[in-house]
């Protein structure tokens, strides 16, 4: 008999699993409780703009490239993409502006700039970085991490006992680089991981491999077509997507999950992949004895930040102003402070901004501009209207002042996202954006389990879980719990 498989939620992991689990001939169920696909990714369409609502950068280009592969296609049989250059540009101060090259001789050029030698170091640190992805992509970011004794494999210990791995991300690049605004840039895609790039292991310079050699791309339309086309695919494969519908509970007899139950009607099922928050699966939609984890446990776990963003609609079009811009004019240390040792609002924030419109007219009406600005903040903070609005004048004043151009005259559209409207519309604990922090005690098999041990025929995927916070860790979480529950139940 076919097997039935239910998938809560359909973000990324979700569609990614569903997918696969309907190549090998399972029928499945895509359970989502928001009116269209996406999760975090949804777009957001307000006054003839299109906002991406979350992730924005497109990296790693390759583990999209691997999802549509496993099916006999390709991105661009379901979107268009395009390389930026500059990949981005950090802006330290007034007329103080770093441009990210895409190309490597540009990089090279612009670290020996601020650097003696540090083109040399950038070699030698990059070609570092690209056997760390190799490994961690040829097999570490794939292990089902159910045991320590998965990394036991002598390759693998071999690679990466001969790099820096578990020391910190911070001092390795330290100790090579003394500039603090190359240092800054090289720290950045850290943050990606929900850390401070002192307390991420040393083996996430991989992503400075992502970032510099494999490139920053865009999708055109957003980030949303990416998750169109995935949703696309898996419908092609014949997954059963079901927007609109909350899930309410898990039924377990014996040991077994046997029915999800949804606002609207239940679904009997042979195994279940709870997509969705970890956290509020597990505390939520799970009885209490079915449950591997307790709120001391959740309590105790890093978080990665939650955000403060506005979605901004400008009535004119901006003069020299590139995709990605990072403000990074006040010093990194106090924010991180406020994020992860004494959670309180930020004084005086670093932020980032996206300007699609820069690159896809098809986002904003023409001769008017998109914006997003995405301040990182502590998981759990409160704050009402108030707040808001004194943070979108604190970003204001600022942006006004690097980009050197009226901005707040010419905001046509304005709404904003934080904490409660992620715990509320993700159902994300402490309204975290990012899901769990990659620091070293949360790596690999010290992270929450791919799969219930009370509860076996029970798996998570996404950011909660292995391998990690990000999107295309998103989509590798969907195929390698797909992978291991075709192996625990094979059709």
């Amino acid at each position: 008999m076919t097997k039935t498989t239910v998938v809560i939620g359909a973000g990324f992991a979700g569609l990614a699993a569903a997918s696969h689990l309907a190549r090998a001939g399972r029928r499945v169920v895509l359970l989502e409780k928001c009116a269209e696909v996406g999760g975090r990714a949804r777009r957001l369409v307000a006054d003839g703009f299109t906002f991406d609502r979350g992730p924005s950068w497109y990296w790693m280009p390759d583990v999209f490239e691997d999802h549509f592969a496993h099916f006999g296609r390709k991105p661009s049989d379901y979107y268009r993409l395009q390389r930026l250059d500059p990949s981005y540009s950090v802006y330290f101060g007034a007329g103080d502006r770093m441009d990210l090259p895409a190309s490597m001789d540009g990089l090279r050029a612009l670290f020996e700039r601020h650097e003696t030698g540090a083109a040399k170091a950038l070699d030698r640190f990059l070609d570092e970085a690209r056997r760390k992805y190799t490994i961690a992509m040829r097999g570490a970011v794939h292990k089902p991490s159910l045991s320590p004794l998965e990394y036991a494999e002598p390759r693998l210990l071999r690679d990466l006992l001969r790099m820096p791995v578990l020391g910190s991300l911070s001092r390795d690049i330290r100790r090579r680089f003394k500039d603090p605004r190359l240092v800054s840039v090289l720290e950045f895609p850290a943050l990606f991981l929900g850390s401070t790039p002192r307390d991420t292991p040393a083996l996430f310079t991989l992503l400075n491999h992502a970032d510099m050699a494999l490139g920053t791309w865009y999708p055109m339309g957003g980030m949303a077509v990416v998750v169109d086309g995935m949703a696309q695919l898996a419908q092609e494969l014949g997954v059963e997507i079901r927007t609109g519908e909350a899930v309410r509970h898990i039924a377990v007899e014996g040991s077994r999950a046997t029915q999800v139950t949804t606002d609207k009607g239940a679904y009997s099922c042979d195994q279940v992949v709870a997509a969705a928050d970890y956290h509020h699966v597990e505390q939520h939609l799970l009885d209490a004895p079915h449950r591997v984890h307790d709120a001391r446990y959740w309590e105790g776990r890093t978080m990665a930040p939650s955000v403060l963003m506005f979605y901004i609609g400008l009535d004119r079009r901006l003069k020299d102003v590139p995709h990605h811009m990072l403000f990074f004019d006040e010093p990194l240390d106090p924010h991180a402070h406020t994020i992860y040792r004494d959670p309180q609002w930020p004084e005086r924030p670093l932020f980032y901004v996206s300007c699609t419109s820069v690159t896809d007219p098809s986002v904003a009406p023409p001769g008017m501009e998109n914006m997003v600005v995405l301040i990182p903040i502590a998981p759990g903070l409160s704050g009402g209207e108030a707040v808001r609005e004194h943070y979108f004048r604190l970003v204001m004043d600022r942006m006004e002042r690097l980009l050197g151009q009226p901005l707040r005259e010419h905001v046509v559209h304005r709404s904003s996202c934080s904490v409660s409207d992620l715990e509320a519309d993700m159902n994300a604990y402490k309204g975290n954006a990012y899901g769990l922090a990659m620091t070293l005690r949360q790596t690999a098999f010290m992270r929450p389990a791919i799969r219930n041990r009370k509860v076996p025929n029970l798996y998570y995927a996404g950011q909660l879980t292995v391998p990690g916070p990000g999107v295309p860790p998103a989509i590798i979480s969907g195929e390698l719990v797909a992978r291991r529950m075709l192996k625990d139940l094979p059709a």
